[in-house]
């Protein structure tokens, strides 16, 4: 318990990074229709559950052209 105290300082950025960048894939998912790849469905569970990995995937290859 005492190693992620004393880490906590290192690791609450990242849990914050990570939440904020996962909340803004999952609305933009949910208010666009066109992805270049997939669909609505399997974005929004990439997002979900690959963690850091998920949202940047959805906006480097999944995001489709406004």
């Amino acid at each position: 318990m005492d190693v992620l105290r004393d880490n906590l300082v290192y690791l609450l950025p990242l849990i914050i990074l990570q939440a904020a960048l996962a909340l803004t894939a999952l609305i933009h998912v949910l208010r666009h229709n066109e992805y270049k790849y997939g669909n609505r469905v399997v974005w929004v569970l990439v997002v979900i559950f690959i963690g850091f990995i998920g949202p940047i995937l959805y906006f480097a290859i999944g995001k489709g052209d406004e």
